[in-house]
């Protein structure tokens, strides 16, 4: 009968069990801590804070870091100051390459006296003056009618300013 007794007084009393123990003091915690948030977040101070801290912190690190030194390794040069082992000298490997070189230099030789590689150097140097010239007389025109630069007509009348563009404009090739 005791353990009848008990186990009806257990129902009609209801004892708390650890992780409902566990879950009303997690839920008073939460409130807590909602409640204080709720008070300080309305405050001017902690909005203050709360915007300048991460501008604070940025500051902070942008400030007072230090350079990137190499340490004891600054003066040592790298691999590629060490020289590599000697190589065997082949004498049949030598000879061929002595004579492809002597090949290269009189091919050169007489690729650049051939008279068509000197009318081509020619015309391209005449070309790229033709160019600049032209590029020039482009930022002229430019210049001239935006009122600026060595080409500026600033100082002139009217009619001489629209002369001077016309002419510049007949350079160029624009109408």
């Amino acid at each position: 009968m005791s353990i009848m007794a008990s186990s009806s007084l257990h129902s009609f009393i209801q004892i708390p069990t650890f992780s409902q123990k566990l879950t009303t003091s997690q839920n008073n915690l939460h409130f807590a801590i909602t409640k204080r948030d709720k008070e300080l977040s309305s405050s001017p101070s902690h909005n203050i804070l709360q915007k300048s801290l991460p501008l604070a912190a940025s500051l902070a690190i942008l400030l007072w870091s230090t350079p990137a030194h190499a340490g004891f390794m600054s003066g040592i040069s790298g691999l590629e100051a060490v020289p590599g082992p000697q190589l065997p000298k082949i004498d049949f490997l030598n000879r061929i390459n002595e004579e492809n070189q002597k090949r290269y230099a009189e091919n050169d030789a007489r690729i650049k006296e051939s008279p068509l590689v000197k009318k081509l150097l020619e015309q391209s140097k005449l070309n790229k003056e033709k160019n600049s010239k032209e590029i020039e007389n482009k930022y002229c025109l430019r210049g001239a009618e935006w009122g600026v630069g060595d080409c500026s007509a600033e100082g002139m009348t009217i009619e001489e300013r629209d002369k001077f563009i016309a002419m510049l404009k007949e350079k160029v090739g624009e109408k």
